[in-house]
């Protein structure tokens, strides 16, 4: 039940993407004080792919914890693909939010006129049948 409460820990907190944004999971920020208190040990992905295999041995040992033992093992080999890519964990912190500026949301206007069709497409076409 510890190595179910380390694995929780390890797992809840999500990591911050390259790019685009991550939604927060609620109550993150607590666990990931406690993440990023344990440095490089909780952040590298071939430290997690160790410890999720040598998690998984034990509980292969009996029948009932047999789909644990799977999930550990392929939790270990997503660590190790994701490790030799070069991802690492990275928290979520929150920047703070920039008030607009008053000059800087009034838009100028634009500059260049709007596209307009060539001048033989513009001429009225005569209407037949009259």
């Amino acid at each position: 039940s510890a190595a179910g409460v380390l694995v929780c820990l390890l797992e809840y907190p999500r990591s911050r993407r390259k790019k685009g944004s991550t939604m927060e999971r609620c109550g993150q920020k607590y666990l990931t004080a406690v993440v990023k208190l344990l440095g490089p040990l909780t952040r590298n992905y071939y430290i997690r792919a160790i410890l999720h295999a040598a998690l998984a041995v034990p509980a292969g040992f009996l029948l009932s914890t047999i789909l644990g033992t799977v999930c550990l093992g392929i939790a270990s080999g997503i660590y190790l693909l994701a490790a030799v890519r070069g991802e690492e964990w990275r928290p979520i912190e929150q920047k703070p939010r920039e008030r607009p500026q008053v000059g800087g949301t009034i838009k100028q206007p634009p500059s260049n006129p709007p596209p307009r069709p060539p001048a033989d497409a513009r001429k009225k076409q005569p209407e037949v049948g009259g």
